[in-house]
């Protein structure tokens, strides 16, 4: 299904004024792909970077071109490890945070 501009534009709203609601989208993101859920990963990743940095500036801190970015986190997306995670590596240091990893029971 696809989103209306409306909802993009409120998500691109609400994360400009809110940084729990960035580190939310770049965490939880990154807590679905941990945990196999791919698909729902790629996409609040994808929300993330269009409500943040952009894919044209991705593309200048990763060195890739926008357009391959887009690809990788679309629908059909299927970025190689490396890939993924230098881009989670730059959101991180867009976003001023360091995500860590804790085990649970």
């Amino acid at each position: 299904m696809a989103l209306t501009r409306d909802f993009k534009e409120t998500v691109q709203a609400r994360a400009r004024r809110d940084q729990a609601f960035r580190e939310g989208l770049l965490k939880e993101g990154v807590e679905c792909l941990l945990s196999g859920d791919v698909d729902t990963g790629k996409v609040l990743l994808r929300d993330y970077v269009n409500a943040t940095i952009g894919f044209e500036e991705l593309g200048v801190l990763t060195n890739k071109p926008p357009k391959s970015l887009m690809r990788m986190f679309g629908p059909m997306g299927n970025p190689h490890a490396r890939n993924l995670f230098e881009v989670i590596s730059r959101m991180q240091q867009h976003e001023g945070v360091q995500l860590e990893v804790h085990a649970v029971r």
